[in-house]
């Protein structure tokens, strides 16, 4: 089917760039622009094309997603390509070698904040939505294009909107449009996250009466967590990655002369099936614990859980793994099946017990970095292998 798929795709690879051009220049990062702005470049294309759309709020009315939605003619499950348009700020503007909202096109590369992470994507999957409806009636299920404005915040609210939105068809698998051309992430990490709180009694820092203040407290329970014996690669699950547990944050004091009465922690341990969120908690407590029993302070160290998602990773035969990773290979890549250190969407999807893939894509340079850019050489390629991988679901 590739060979048939090929030359359309090459085809449409001018429009696919026109489209993320567009969405590159309009500056779409989380939490700091609005997303009116790049939901509007999109709905003008998607009416242009007929294609039915609509956006997706959060539960406090605040534009998180906007959802496209093909069914099919024939009854079948339903899947999903999803790519989002928000995007990761700027950094030190002064550093990057052109604007970061370029979307220009310079030695087969294309320029610009979100270019690899994920408006290329996102105009792609709309490109494929495109291709698709006018054949609708033949197809099994449906297919339906979720573009997340709510993903590098990290709240994934496009995402929970669309699996909460009333109206919407639950899906029976989800591939996510993050880049990479060597790899079909099948997999990922989990995490547990939280915060900590520990507590001291105040003082004088030049007081004859020696204080242990909560940043002292805090210090000797980072260096219990730091110590903290992890298990290693479980080969029982065949998951192929180990837990890893990170002090990320540390705040507590002010000026030089008081021994401060509080210090705050942010603990985050990536998960595995060997070793879940239940383990993490343990691991965390039970050095809190210790800590409290080794120097006491008038209040007991507060955990505060604030995030929790499992790991996932799909085999080589589960879908939509197996007609992404067939269809590469009709295209004559070489991929292989890969579980991802950093967790994503697909770790939340896991959690709702849907399958799906979190990386298939151009190749590329600077995601979340200065000068970001996608390489525009394989376009074609990455078209038809997701193309095909739909057509694949949905022909059934």
């Amino acid at each position: 089917m590739s060979k048939d798929l090929r030359p359309s795709a090459e085809a449409r690879t001018a429009s696919v760039v026109n489209l993320a051009q567009a969405l590159i220049q309009c500056p779409s990062r989380a939490g700091i622009d609005g997303y009116g702005p790049v939901l509007g470049v999109l709905e003008i294309w998607l009416a242009k094309h007929a294609l039915s759309h609509r956006r997706l709020h959060d539960d406090a009315g605040a534009v998180v997603g906007l959802l496209v939605e093909i069914p099919g003619g024939h009854p079948g499950p339903w899947w999903t390509l999803d790519a989002c348009v928000d995007t990761a700020a700027y950094g030190d503007e002064t550093a990057w070698s052109f604007p970061p909202t370029s979307g220009a096109i310079v030695d087969g590369w294309l320029l610009g904040r979100g270019a690899a992470d994920s408006k290329l994507a996102a105009a792609l999957f709309c490109h494929i939505a495109a291709d698709l409806a006018p054949r609708a009636d033949t197809l099994r299920g449906g297919l339906a294009v979720l573009l997340d404005v709510d993903e590098h915040t990290g709240g994934f609210g496009g995402a929970l909107a669309y699996l909460a939105d009333p109206d919407a068809v639950r899906p029976a698998g989800v591939m996510i449009g993050y880049p990479g051309l060597d790899e079909v992430v099948v997999g990922g990490r989990g995490l547990w996250r939280a915060s900590i709180t520990v507590h001291a009694p105040s003082g004088h820092s030049g007081s004859s009466k020696t204080v242990v203040g909560a940043i002292s407290r805090a210090a000797h329970l980072v260096r219990l967590l730091d110590s903290a014996e992890l298990p290693g690669v479980d080969d029982d699950s065949g998951f192929p990655l180990p837990p890893k547990l990170s002090v990320t944050a540390f705040h507590g004091g002010q000026g030089f002369s008081v021994t401060p009465d509080r210090a705050d922690l942010n603990i985050d341990v990536r998960t595995t099936p060997g070793f879940d969120a239940a383990d993490a908690e343990a691991l965390v407590r039970k050095a809190v614990a210790a800590l409290d029993a080794e120097s006491p302070a008038p209040a007991s160290t507060q955990v505060t859980p604030v995030a929790s998602w499992p790991p996932f990773r799909l085999s080589a035969t589960q879908q939509p793994a197996a007609a992404l990773l067939n269809a590469a290979v009709e295209a004559r890549l070489t991929v292989k099946a890969k579980t991802a250190g950093p967790s994503n969407i697909g770790n939340l999807l896991a959690g709702q017990g849907i399958p799906a893939t979190a990386g298939f894509g151009v190749p590329y340079e600077g995601l979340h970095g200065i000068d970001e850019r996608a390489h525009l050489a394989e376009l074609p390629t990455v078209y038809t292998v997701y193309r095909h991988a739909v057509l694949s679901l949905l022909d059934g």
